[in-house]
């Protein structure tokens, strides 16, 4: 009664009051008539489509309708071609940037000028730009928290030799190859001073970040050599930005005079931040240094150091990026309270605003001004010093410092990448006049090239002076070794108790390693160690719990099943234990349509299916991930479904295939290790027609009697699946069973599938 009694009123109230709006809307029309002056009439109206197609015209053209678009544009944009270079093994920040060009007059502004003059007018690129100056900001703040000034303090000696001497060198080949060039390509009005030290300081810069990442990616993060490597781009990446500082206060002040004010005030600056500011940042990290304690209030006064912060140093004439990167630098030392505050900033500043910077430097990029050969000899010789400089620099300085030949070239190539730090020193050069288009399209150039160069220097030298004892000498084959892989702490414990029930009462003659793979993007230098310790946790309890010696690997990759599949192709083990992942697409018809959309327009399964290594659509009942590794395993594979996992006493093993007899390898090993019943089902008839099958069943019962059971087909159907904990099936078996498991849902057994 009540549900009506509501429809009636709701009925009522909108009827009325449509009534009194329409009602009004026409009288008001009268009104229009008494404005108007003696003799005028009101205009006749356009048509509805002329005015709706006027309407739609200009909101198109909207200044915020252009910016949402540019921003759209961009992300797609800038993620596809990371997508790609990563692909082929490079940084995604080198597709980033690919994309900036590729939106740019270079490309795009070449192909389609009214495309490009639509999507980037030029009266938008201001909103463009101060969003990038913002996604700068965070970003710098970022890099200043992810310096781990404890590490650097163990190895300054070592560091702060390689590091000066990487920038030192180059600085000075910067400043000798500005004297060269200095007439031809430096603006009117810039004296030689500020474009050499510019040159020189652009020469010399380390992008830390994406040196940290490829660390990360060839997993080198707790070798001595990774250490280094990371310790010396640390001191590089403070040293440099000190330095960067003291030459734009030089350049701002117009001499060398005038500008020591200017570096007076950045000096009793950075003696506030560190004396004042920061003991009181350490108080506060002490004691806000969980998610519960750092409230609303306590962000925003860290976001309010990092703006003042940045106000502060722009006043100066230091340029607000080192006082962001200064502000990231004294947050208090606490690995809680940093992760936290990484996690607020990092994921608004690398995937929506830095994107815009790199685009905004690629519409600043014109390679087609390089447009004869006598340019491009110049950016050649502009990408060789660049490359003398820093990576024989620091190549020389690891060398006299004790470095065996192949560290040494492996830090050079890792020093000489520049990345996004290069883009940022270079668009400030630009903003202040010192580089003309043509020599700023150079730098672009020499930034891109030796940061892809890395990656393929790095093989080549670990090519020529060869792998370690450790790398090249196999596993022997004395164990059952079986690999864990998951994705989240839970489903690696689900995992553990699957792997102990195969291996129980056998702990000795078995050899159980798990492996845990972070995305990149989802990870940063400073939060590595402590990000590993809270993912293995539960493992450790768990083994603990059951008596396992346990093997732990946690790894860094942009493709997390090519680095689970390399590890299990290459480690000799006997069974590969997986989780099955769960899909955001599944249950709602708008998700799986979009789902299936993604799916089918992957570029990985495009790939595949034009290659005929994987189908275009989605097998039946698996994720992507599962799949891909069912397909590419060199070794057997168990896949494991969880329906309320727990423990395991009855086990369920339809035989649907002669092909399925390998399973009773895996009962056999749950029966001697573990105290579990199997019931086996004889579907078809197949081991009651196969005599082998048959003596394979009865050596298993001989070994452990009233441990196995065996039913047939037709006793199946009337039995029910809740009363069984786990299912053994093949691939081909579950996908003869997949209808009735599917109708079961909750109340069927937990599954493990297993392709041999």
């Amino acid at each position: 009664m009540k549900t009506y009694k509501n429809i009636a009123f709701y009925i009522l109230v909108m009827s009325a009051f449509a009534a009194l709006i329409y009602f009004l809307v026409q009288s008001g029309k009268t009104l229009e008539e008494v404005r108007l002056q003696p003799g005028l009439k009101i205009q006749p109206e356009v048509s509805a489509w002329t005015d709706f197609k006027a309407s739609m015209e200009h909101n198109v053209t909207h200044p915020l309708a252009i910016l949402l678009l540019q921003i759209v544009t961009i992300i797609f944009t800038a993620r596809t071609f990371g997508f790609i270079f990563n692909k082929i093994g490079q940084p995604t920040v080198i597709g980033e940037i690919i994309a900036g060009i590729f939106l740019g007059p270079s490309l795009l502004g070449a192909w389609f000028p009214e495309y490009s003059t639509f999507l980037f007018p030029k009266q938008s690129l201001g909103n463009l730009q101060f969003l990038s100056q913002v996604g700068l900001v965070l970003f710098m703040f970022v890099i200043g928290m992810e310096l781990d000034l404890k590490t650097l303090k163990n190895k300054a000696h070592d560091a702060v030799i390689i590091s000066h001497a990487s920038i030192i060198i180059p600085y000075s080949l910067g400043m000798g190859l500005a004297y060269f060039i200095y007439l031809e390509f430096a603006p009117a009005g810039i004296n030689f001073t500020s474009f050499s030290l510019f040159m020189g300081i652009a020469m010399s810069i380390t992008a830390f970040p994406v040196l940290a990442r490829i660390i990360q990616e060839r997993n080198m993060t707790k070798t001595r050599l990774g250490a280094m490597a990371i310790t010396c781009a640390a001191a590089d990446d403070i040293t440099a930005w000190c330095i960067l500082a003291a030459v734009i206060a030089i350049v701002k002040a117009g001499s060398f005079i005038s500008s020591l004010y200017t570096i007076a005030m950045a000096i009793g600056y950075v003696f506030i931040m560190l004396k004042l500011v920061r003991p009181f940042l350490k108080r506060m990290g002490e004691v806000y240094s969980n998610k519960e304690s750092l409230s609303l209030n306590i962000v925003s006064a860290i976001f309010g150091i990092l703006l003042i912060s940045s106000f502060i140093t722009e006043v100066i004439g230091i340029h607000a990026l080192f006082g962001a990167f200064m502000a990231g630098v004294i947050m208090p030392p606490s690995i809680n309270f940093r992760r936290i505050v990484i996690d607020k900033t990092e994921s608004v500043s690398l995937g929506l605003l830095l994107p815009l910077f790199f685009v905004f430097t690629g519409l600043r990029t014109q390679i087609g001004l390089l447009n004869d050969a006598h340019l491009w000899g110049v950016c050649g010789l502009v990408v060789l010093v660049a490359i003398f400089g820093k990576f024989g620099g620091s190549m020389l300085a690891a060398k006299v410092i004790g470095q065996s030949w192949k560290d040494s070239l492996s830090i050079g190539a890792l020093m000489n990448t520049r990345g996004l730090m290069e883009l940022i020193v270079l668009n400030i050069g630009y903003d202040l006049g010192i580089l003309k288009p043509e020599i700023f399209a150079m730098m672009v150039i020499m930034a891109l090239v030796t940061t892809f160069m890395t990656g393929p220097a790095l093989d080549l030298i670990n090519r020529f002076f060869g792998k370690g004892l450790a790398e090249t000498t196999g596993h022997l084959k004395q164990k059952f070794r079986l690999l864990l892989s998951f994705a989240n702490p839970q489903s690696g414990k689900k995992l553990l108790r699957i792997a102990n029930l195969i291996t129980g009462h056998s702990k000795n003659m078995a050899e159980i390693n798990t492996l845990h793979i972070t995305p990149t993007a989802d990870i940063n230098q400073y939060q590595l160690a402590e990000f590993e310790k809270e993912n293995f946790k539960p493992i450790r309890l768990e083994a603990s719990k059951l008596g396992l010696k346990v093997g732990m690997s946690h790894r860094v990759s942009n493709d997390v099943s090519d680095e689970i599949l390399k590890e299990a192709n290459s480690g000799a083990y006997d069974l590969m234990l997986v989780g099955i992942g769960r899909s955001v697409f599944e249950g709602t018809l708008l998700g799986q349509f979009i789902g299936l959309t993604a799916h089918a327009l992957n570029p990985d399964k495009l790939i595949g299916a034009i290659t005929g290594k994987t189908p275009l659509f989605k097998s039946q009942g698996l994720d992507e991930h599962s799949a891909n590794l069912i397909s590419n395993s060199k070794i057997p594979v168990g896949i494991f479904i969880d329906h309320q996992f727990d423990q395991v006493e009855r086990v369920l093993l339809p035989i649907t295939s002669i092909s399925d007899v390998f399973l009773l390898f895996y009962a056999k090993k749950m029966i001697r290790n573990s105290d579990v019943t199997v019931t086996i089902v004889d579907c078809s008839g197949i081991i009651e027609a196969n005599t082998e099958i048959k003596e394979e069943i009865y050596g298993i019962e001989n070994f452990a009697p009233n441990t196995l059971q065996m039913i047939s087909e037709k006793e199946f159907e009337t039995v029910s699946l809740s009363s069984y904990n786990m299912m053994l099936l093949s691939m081909d078996g579950y996908r003869f069973l997949s209808g009735r498991i599917q109708a079961a849902q909750e109340n069927s057994p937990s599954l493990l599938l297993i392709r041999p």
